[in-house]
């Protein structure tokens, strides 16, 4: 079973997400993910709300970590991602949630929630998957 910190330093390569966005893995659980996303001068747009491709980036990934995070043989890569946007974010942090709806042979299906810590709905995503027959590049801590 691979620990937290296994998969965040797995997830660490992904650096536009967890550099640049500086989204972070709160849980990680089979089928299950919750990451955070602190609301930043630069994932605001000029409205000075925060800017979809970033609510996009933290729902994508967190639905990754969902599937891959304690995956053995396989690798789920996004195939499609569809997002309503809901209320724009009052708070500080988002916080994704995703969770398992399917997870087939070769399609995977996950649903994701984003909230600011106020509680506000602030999008709903659904993230279709291609599962590859290669294991994520997940290393186990010794």
């Amino acid at each position: 079973m691979r620990t937290l910190e296994d998969i965040r330093r797995a997830f660490s390569a992904d650096r536009f997400a967890t550099e640049a966005a500086e989204i972070s893995i709160e849980t990680a659980e089979r089928g299950h993910a919750v990451c955070q996303m602190p609301i930043l001068s630069k994932h605001l747009n000029a409205r000075g709300t925060v800017m979809g491709g970033a609510i996009f980036t933290l729902a994508d990934f967190t639905a990754a970590v969902a599937a891959n995070g304690h995956a053995k043989d396989t690798n789920t890569i996004t195939l499609h991602g569809d997002i309503t946007y809901l209320n724009p974010a009052k708070g500080k942090v988002l916080t994704a949630a995703a969770d398992v709806v399917k997870q087939g042979k070769s399609v995977a299906l996950y649903d994701v929630t984003i909230r600011d810590e106020l509680g506000t709905l602030i999008a709903k995503a659904s993230m279709n998957g291609y599962v590859l027959n290669m294991p994520f590049p997940v290393e186990k801590s010794t």
